[in-house]
């Protein structure tokens, strides 16, 4: 009876709050509503550490604000989010630290596929945004599952960034531009770099760019989504370690003092609230330093 009897209460308070939430967006969704969040998840460890838990508990423990997190996003009517889940150099850690992340992050992929998932729930496409090939093979392939099976969702958009650094997204992004341009080869005779050739004979005038930032954007991992409104990085760090570079020159940092797992509604609250309050200062910076689009324009 009493096992009963807390169900119930536990279900009217969970209603109270979900009822309470949808009051509070609305008063937000008066201002300018973020498009995309994205989320720099740090201080698992140090929760973990902190709390004299074993190693790994504090991923687990951040998993479930994580998924609060999503579900406050998704709520407000954010319809990007992106996670950075994964570094390139968080390979570099102790193998066996390396490999428990990889069965961790495995299974919750797969749990990505389960019907009740939050994904599902909330109508949401997943991609998976990275070197993946640097990934062991079995995750791999449950992040092409978890892909393919999301793939006819399209309430929203959710990134999971593994495997990733912003360095190697550039570095790709520009690979695949010059192989997209491989039939450009012979330098003109000044050996300027610009009045380069193609095949076909066409002289590109001096001070064309031969590969424009449309196409190198073209080839971004990060091409499924518009650059951030908002950085969350929790443990009260300003860095953004090699996350989302390219795209974050007009983004609102938002570092609340907080582990990741110790994050909560009123933190994101605060966050879209100090988001409206420099909107227009930021919409203003886009205007006065933005890159001309003299490229975009031409390529369109």
């Amino acid at each position: 009876m009493d096992k009963e009897s807390g169900h119930q209460a536990s279900n009217i308070f969970g209603n109270l709050g979900s009822f309470l939430r949808k009051c509070i967006f609305r008063v937000l969704s008066i201002g300018p509503v973020p498009k995309h969040i994205a989320f720099v998840m740090d201080g698992n460890r140090r929760y973990a550490k902190k709390r004299k838990l074993t190693e790994g508990a504090g991923h687990r423990i951040g998993f479930f604000a994580l998924t609060s997190m999503l579900k406050y996003c998704y709520e407000l009517g954010v319809k990007y989010v992106t996670i950075y889940a994964f570094s390139i150099d968080n390979f570099k850690r102790r193998p066996e630290e390396v490999q428990s992340l990889m069965e961790f992050l495995q299974e919750k992929i797969e749990g990505l596929l389960e019907e009740e998932s939050i994904v599902n729930r909330y109508g949401v496409r997943v991609y998976f945004v990275g070197n993946l090939k640097l990934l062991s093979k079995s995750v791999r392939l449950a992040a092409e599952r978890a892909m393919a099976a999301t793939a006819s969702n399209s309430k929203a958009i959710l990134s999971i960034c593994v495997a990733y650094t912003s360095t190697d997204e550039i570095v790709h992004a520009v690979q695949e531009s010059c192989e997209e341009w491989d039939e450009i080869k012979v330098l003109d005779p000044s050996g300027s770099g610009y009045g380069l050739i193609a095949l076909e004979g066409n002289e590109l005038n001096q001070g064309d760019s031969v590969i424009s930032l449309t196409v190198v954007e073209k080839h971004m991992y990060m091409g499924v989504a518009p650059d951030p409104d908002i950085i969350i990085r929790t443990s009260g760090e300003t860095r953004l370690s090699n996350f989302l570079l390219w795209q974050s020159a007009f983004s609102h940092l938002y570092s609340p003092p907080v582990l990741w797992p110790e994050i909560g509604f009123r933190h994101l609250l605060w966050a879209v609230l100090d988001f409206q309050r420099n909107f227009i200062y930021l919409e203003e910076r886009k205007k006065v330093v933005q890159i001309p689009q003299i490229d975009r324009d031409r390529s369109s």
